[in-house]
C-alpha cells in the first residue's frame, strides 16, 4: 500500500509563524509580575539566561529534524533512536503537553471574553473558539498559516507601539536605562529561579518539528524554522520586559497582586502616553486573546500530526488517526478526536489544566538531547574534536538544563505527569501482551516512501 501523504506546502517562513503563533508573543505577560518578583526587577537578565538555556536544546531539535524529517517530532525521534517501546512511551507523555494546551487556550478565552461581555456565559466562547478552531484545521494547513500571519501581525502592532511608547516617554538617565541591566551577586539565585519559570514561555518550538512532512524542504526548512522562532520569540521577551521595566519601574506596587502585573505596566504606557490607559489596555487585550486563539489553533494543528503518527506506526487505531481527507489532505479525524477531547475545557479548572502542560515538554526535551548524543557519537568511527562538541557536549548540557528545570515543576504537575505515564505504560503492557509481541511498526521502506528522493538518500535507519 502506497504511503499516505500531507501536502508540502510550509516555507520556513511559514514554519517561524506556526511557531510563534505556538508560543504567543505577548505571553511574555503571563508570568511578568512572577518572574518580576523573584528577580527583584531584573526580567531582561532572566530571559538572557533563559535564551542561552532553550537554544542547546533546539539545536538537538534542529539535529534531529535534519536526521528524521517526519511527522511526531520526539516521538518519531526517539523511536528510531530507542525504539518503539520506549518511543511510544515518550510520545505518549508527549501528548499530555499538546492536547491540554488548546484547552488552556480555550478556558484563557473563555475566562476573559465573559468579563468583557458578562452577559454571554463562558462557555459559550469556549465553544464558539473550539469550533472555529477546529474548522480551520479541518479545512487544510494553508489556511492555517494565512491565518496565523494575520494573527501574528495583529500582536507585532501592539509590540511596535508599545515599545515606542515605552522608549519614548521615559527619563532617558543612565540610572533608568541601566537598573534593569544590572544585578549583584546576591540576585542570582532569584534569576535562575525566574529563568526556570520563563522556559516554559519557550515551549512551543518542538511543534514546529510536527510539520515536517508539510514542509517544502524539511532538512532545511526545519532547522531553520527552529532556530529563528527561538531567537525572534527571545528578542520579543526581551525587548518587551526591558521597555516595561522603564514603562514602570515601581513593580514593588503589583508584590501583592501579580498576576495583574500586565495592566498595570498597559496602563501606565498608555497613561504617559497621548493614547489614554483604556484604549491602550483595550488594544491590549485585544492583541492578547488573538495571539491565545492563534495558539490554540496552532496547538490543534501539532497534537493532531503527532496522532497521525502514531496511528501510522499501529500503535494507536489506524482507521481513527492515520487517515487524510481527500480533499484537504488534513488528519480530519484526528482534528475531530482533538476537539472532541477539548470539550474538557468546559468543566475543568485553569490551574489544574496548567500543571498538566508543563511534563509532558520537559520529557521531550530531555530525550530529544539523548537522542542526538545516541544518533551521532554511536554512528561516527571517527570521533573528533568537533563531532565531540556539536553531539556530544552541547546535547549533553541540554540535557542537563532540562533536567534541572524539572525541579521547577510543582508537584501537582509531576504527580499528573507520572499517572499519565502509567496510564501509557498499563497500555503499552496490553498492546504487547506484557512484552511477549512486537510493537507495531514503520518498516524502512515505508519510512523512506515519507520522504523525498532527496530526503530518503540521506537517511541512515
Amino acid at each position: 500500500m502506497s504511503a499516505i501523504k500531507m501536502k508540502r506546502v510550509l516555507t520556513t517562513p511559514a514554519l517561524v509563524a506556526f511557531g510563534l503563533a505556538y508560543m504567543v508573543p505577548l505571553g511574555i505577560f503571563t508570568t511578568y509580575g512572577q518572574v518580576t518578583i523573584f528577580t527583584d526587577g531584573h526580567l531582561p537578565i532572566a530571559y538572557v539566561i533563559t535564551l542561552m538555556m532553550i537554544l542547546f536544546t533546539a539545536l538537538s531539535y534542529c539535529r534531529m529534524a535534519n536526521k528524521y524529517p517526519i511527522a511526531g517530532s520526539a516521538y518519531s525521534y526517539v523511536v528510531h533512536t530507542f525504539g518503539n517501546r520506549m518511543g511510544f512511551l515518550i510520545g505518549w507523555t508527549q501528548i499530555l503537553d499538546y492536547l491540554f494546551l488548546p484547552i488552556l487556550n480555550y478556558l484563557v478565552l473563555g475566562i476573559y471574553l465573559h468579563q468583557a461581555m458578562p452577559s454571554i456565559p463562558a462557555y459559550v466562547f469556549v465553544l464558539t473558539s473550539l469550533i472555529l478552531v477546529s474548522t480551520l484545521n479541518y479545512l487544510g494547513i494553508k489556511l492555517i498559516n494565512s491565518v496565523n500571519f494575520i494573527l501574528i501581525f495583529v500582536q507585532f502592532v501592539f509590540i511596535t507601539l508599545f515599545v515606542i511608547l515605552a522608549f519614548s516617554n521615559v527619563e532617558h538617565t543612565t540610572d533608568t536605562l541601566l537598573k534593569p541591566l544590572l544585578c549583584t551577586t546576591d540576585d542570582i539565585s532569584g534569576l535562575f529561579s525566574g529563568a526556570a519559570v520563563l522556559c516554559l514561555a519557550f515551549l512551543g518550538f518542538d511543534a514546529i518539528a510536527t510539520l515536517a512532512e508539510e514542509s517544502t524542504n524539511a532538512k532545511t526548512n526545519l532547522p531553520k524554522a527552529i532556530l529563528w522562532t527561538v531567537i525572534i520569540a527571545g528578542c520579543i521577551f526581551l525587548i518587551m520586559s526591558y521597555a516595561s521595566h522603564l514603562a514602570y519601574p515601581n513593580w514593588h506596587d503589583f508584590e501583592n497582586d501579580p498576576d495583574v502585573a500586565s495592566l498595570y505596566v498597559v496602563g501606565k504606557v498608555g497613561e504617559i502616553s497621548a493614547i489614554g490607559k483604556t484604549i491602550m489596555t483595550n488594544f491590549f487585550l485585544a492583541a492578547y486573546l488573538t495571539g491565545v486563539f492563534a495558539s490554540a489553533m496552532t496547538a490543534q494543528t501539532s497534537v493532531s500530526r503527532i496522532f497521525f503518527a502514531m496511528g501510522r506506526e499501529g500503535v494507536l487505531p489506524k482507521k481513527i488517526f492515520y487517515r487524510l481527507h481527500k480533499r484537504f489532505h488534513t488528519p480530519h479525524l484526528s482534528i475531530i478526536f482533538v476537539a472532541t477531547f477539548s470539550l474538557l475545557s468546559l468543566v475543568l479548572p485553569l490551574d489544574l489544566v496548567v500543571s498538566m502542560i508543563s511534563f509532558g515538554a520537559l520529557m521531550s526535551f530531555t530525550f530529544v538531547n539523548l537522542c542526538v548524543i545516541k544518533t551521532y557519537i554511536n554512528r561516527k568511527a571517527h570521533l573528533t574534536i568537533e563531532i565531540l562538541f556539536k553531539y556530544g557536549v552541547l546535547p549533553a548540557i541540554g540535557l542537563l538544563l532540562s533536567l534541572w528545570l524539572w525541579t521547577s515543576l510543582d508537584e501537582m504537575a509531576i504527580l499528573i505527569g507520572i499517572i499519565w505515564f502509567l496510564i501509557g505504560l498499563a497500555y503499552l503492557l496490553y498492546m504487547t501482551r506484557m512484552f511477549t509481541r512486537a510493537i507495531p511498526s514503520l518498516s524502512d521502506e515505508e519510512v523512506k516512501a515519507l520522504l523525498s528522493d532527496e530526503e530518503a538518500k540521506a537517511l541512515i535507519i
